[in-house]
């Protein structure tokens, strides 16, 4: 490598990251990418991409298996598990190709592990060690400005008896090329749910166990109660307020010693999927080399501005906590964009943070819940409505869930909602555009939108507010 010495470095190529690099490069900048696996980060390689293959492959199923409901007999269902990681695998690979040649074009990759080294230079610049992935000697480069972008990764409890039985976690369970005959699922967060729902369609006996009183924590409680009532509808054991003790097992079976209201019991199952958190890859960049603070947990600490604790280092994505979404990875390079190349002032203060958990119904959701409301002592007004008085839902035969949506008692804007059903974040995104644009509600209501659509559900859910305000 001819140049050592880079007006930016990034460390890590996620969704943040890669298009950061490529308009520093364009504004003119000197720019070096440096990622320890594979370009594209988690969203790529092991999130979105992968993960939203695979279910597709299982909403197939499940509506095959529907087909008799609709009138169209299909005959006996068998899932090939090879078949639909193949195509898992190609769709990641295709991404993750276009994530690489779209770095390479601008900037300078290099495939290895980056730490700040042991000596920092005194003239404010920053020197980074790359250990190579190919085995080729360390690399040292020194940078101007570093952006850190090497989000998370999948992480296990202090649970006895796991270290010693084989366990999946998000990762790994997109690697099954058979079908486990009974998946047990600790937690019940949104990773959970989804593996969860996939492989019950995929035809495995599968078992949550959660330790909380209910599942998705984050949703208000009846929220939360819907998608349950859904889930087991569909076949799915949930055990809430469930401690596990100890795991047992090996490549064949599982043994987990759980207490339930009931006392002490064991569960035994083919495979175990251990989704009950991620933590920051953090470990192996030496941040007190640079004097950049973290919080409690490990993620880096910034600013509104995404700056670190150390001059002229910002981070970006997962790796800063706060909402794990590549939209949000995303927008932390809009607001990088921005400030450093556009001369403006940008901030993540007071973004609008969406979110979509991909079970199948969808849960959509922005902006304020009932639980975040009134733990901020916000004021709002309450509009409700069960899918099942969406018409279109109806005619699809997929009537399950609710739209919640909280409303200003006195501008009528939105603050927020919630939409558990049928394409439950695309009609999320509708909700929030009118939030975006500084829409009353009652333009929504009052809206001419076509019959039947899922829009056209706008119109009821805002004729009546539960709260019994006019």
């Amino acid at each position: 490598m001819s140049q050592q010495h880079f007006d930016a470095v990034v460390i890590g190529s996620g969704q943040g990251g890669n298009p950061l690099a490529r308009a520093m490069s364009t504004h003119g900048w000197s720019v070096a990418v440096i990622e320890r696996r594979f370009p594209g980060g988690t969203c790529v390689n092991d999130g979105c991409t992968p993960s939203k293959t695979i279910d597709s492959s299982a909403r197939n199923a499940y509506l095959a298996k529907r087909g008799k409901d609709f009138g169209v007999l299909t005959g006996p269902v068998s899932i090939d598990m090879k078949t639909v990681w193949k195509r898992k695998q190609k769709i990641v690979l295709q991404s993750r190709e276009n994530n690489t040649k779209g770095v390479e074009k601008t900037s300078t990759l290099l495939l290895g592990e980056a730490s700040f080294s042991a000596r920092q230079p005194a003239d404010g610049t920053y020197s980074i060690d790359v250990l190579m992935q190919d085995g080729s000697p360390t690399q040292t480069l020194t940078a101007t400005r570093v952006f850190l972008d090497t989000g998370e990764r999948p992480s296990s409890p202090d649970l006895p008896g796991l270290d010693e039985t084989p366990f999946l976690d998000s990762t790994r369970i997109m690697e099954l090329q058979t079908v486990p005959e009974h998946l047990l699922v600790l937690g019940a967060g949104y990773i959970a749910l989804e593996f969860a729902q996939m492989f019950l369609r995929f035809g495995s006996r599968v078992t949550v166990l959660e330790r909380g009183d209910r599942i998705a924590a984050h949703e208000d409680p009846d929220i939360a109660t819907c998608l349950r009532t859904i889930l087991t509808e569909d076949g799915m054991t949930i055990l809430t307020c469930t401690s596990v003790d100890k795991v047992s097992g090996d490549e064949d079976s599982i043994a987990i010693e759980i207490t339930t209201g009931n006392g002490p019991q064991t569960l035994t199952g083919s495979h175990l999927l251990v989704a009950t958190g991620r933590t920051p890859n953090v470990e192996s960049l030496h941040l007190d080399r640079a004097g950049i603070k973290q919080d409690d947990k490990g993620y880096i600490q910034v600013n509104e501005r995404l700056e670190t604790t150390a001059k002229n280092i910002w981070a970006l994505g997962d790796v800063k906590g706060g909402p794990a979404f590549t939209h949000i990875s995303y927008d932390d390079f809009r607001v990088l964009r921005t400030n450093l190349l556009e001369g403006g002032s940008r901030s993540t203060e007071g973004r609008i943070v969406p979110y979509v958990m991909f079970t199948d119904p969808e849960l959509g959701s922005f902006g304020l819940n009932e639980t975040s409301a009134k733990k901020q002592g916000t004021a709002y007004r309450l509009a409700t409505m069960r899918m099942e008085n969406m018409a279109r839902a109806d005619e699809m035969d997929e009537s399950r869930g609710m739209i919640k949506a909280l409303v200003d008692p006195e501008t009528n804007l939105l603050l927020g909602a919630t939409v558990l059903g049928v394409h439950g974040g695309e009609v999320a995104a509708q909700l929030q555009i009118a939030c975006i644009s500084g829409a009353p509600y009652t333009t929504l209501r009052d809206a001419v939108f076509s019959h039947p659509t899922q829009a056209e559900a706008l119109n009821n859910l805002f004729t009546s507010f539960t709260d019994g305000q006019p």
